[in-house]
């Protein structure tokens, strides 16, 4: 594939690397303003995780790092900015982003509007809905129901899963010990204990994946007030789900060592609790990770990760973002740097693009 000459100074790796994505993208038309055609139904793409997926990229800025950088002293991202240099607008997508913590209950509407940069800060969400506003001629609604600090293993643990055994090595004494993981909806204080112990009843009313719960709920009840999301829609289907997270269980060797398997209740959970048999799922890895050189917690992640694609060859996709993240680790949020989080959307939409016209 071409890649469109873009700059005049230096290029440096970190360039390249994010060039290399983009020369992908450069197929990407800009938005030409016009709503979908409304006679079909809403695609409903579904984002969850962690912080990871929530905006932590910085829109303004003169140093590298912003988005208003790489749009304009950089040239990247042509398809954001119009000729007069104004952010575009997708009238074709709907950008939504509902909030709590915990289980069924409270919930704060972040985002309902049309795809655009509004505000101090952008997400993955952004490349997701460009790469499938392209694609798609039907509507399409990103929906995200996501909060951060929270870790597969426990609190976005999926309905059915059991609970595990995992034999590691105690970090302090050097001995062999066999952590057990919760069940879906144990109502234990800790996300992992020692096998042999009585764990300790919980505080506050937590109990394993009340998060998980309270996360489809939110997006369950956006669904269904469906033309206060999506003005004038009245039936929608969920097509996708797209997953960046993994960030809490690698301070877990339990979790970690458990990653795949969760990843593959999650995605049933998923299916099943959106009425969804046929929706694909993308997953992204953490960003730090190299995949060559990774070890510990964060190896059994990535390579659970891999794992779960392989087995789902035909209807999920891995994408592995440590070539397109420009620095910086998950719990630092990569320093808010914007075109990490452009990269890894717009990787993330072309993946779940490529499953939808493998279907």
């Amino acid at each position: 594939m071409k890649i469109t000459t873009l700059l005049t100074r230096t290029i440096t790796p970190a360039l390249l690397a994010t060039l290399v994505l983009v020369s992908a993208v450069h197929a990407l038309p800009d938005p030409d303003g016009k709503p979908a055609d409304m006679s079909e139904p809403v695609q409903v793409f579904i984002i969850m995780g962690q912080s990871n997926t929530l905006e932590f990229g910085k829109v303004k800025g003169d140093k590298e790092g912003s988005l208003e950088h790489a749009v304009k002293e950089e040239q990247l991202y042509p398809f954001m900015v119009d000729e007069s240099g104004n952010w575009t607008t997708r009238m074709d997508v709907r950008n939504v982003h509902v909030m709590g913590s915990g289980g069924p209950g409270k919930t704060s509407v972040k985002r309902n509007d049309w795809l655009t940069v509004s505000g101090s800060k952008i997400g993955i969400e952004t490349g997701i809905g460009h790469h499938l506003g392209n694609a798609l001629d039907a509507p399409v609604l990103i929906l995200k129901s996501s909060i951060g600090n929270r870790s597969l293993g426990w609190d976005l643990l999926p309905p059915g899963s059991p609970r595990h055994e995992v034999e590691t090595t105690d970090r302090k004494t050097g001995k062999k010990i066999t952590l057990v993981t919760p069940a879906h909806k144990d109502e234990v204080r800790y996300p992992s204990w020692t096998k042999g112990e009585v764990p300790a009843p919980p505080k506050h009313n937590w109990h394993a994946g009340l998060q998980y719960l309270g996360d489809v709920d939110r997006a369950q009840k956006a669904l269904a007030e469906l033309n206060k999301y999506y003005p004038e829609a009245t039936n929608y289907e969920v097509a996708g789900f797209l997953w960046w997270q993994g960030d809490k269980d690698r301070y877990n060797a339990a979790h970690s060592a458990m990653y795949e398997k969760n990843l593959h209740q999650l995605f049933k959970s998923l299916r099943k609790d959106f009425g969804a048999p046929k929706a694909k799922m993308v997953v992204a890895t953490l960003g730090q990770t190299n995949k060559e050189t990774a070890s510990g917690n964060e190896k059994l992640i990535i390579d659970g990760m891999f794992a779960f694609g392989k087995v789902h060859v035909d209807d999920a996709a891995v994408v592995y973002t440590h070539p397109v993240s420009m620095g910086g680790a998950s719990n630092g949020h990569y320093g808010g740097n914007a075109k990490t989080y452009m990269n890894v959307g717009l990787a993330m939409g072309e993946a779940m693009v490529g499953l939808l016209k493998n279907d």
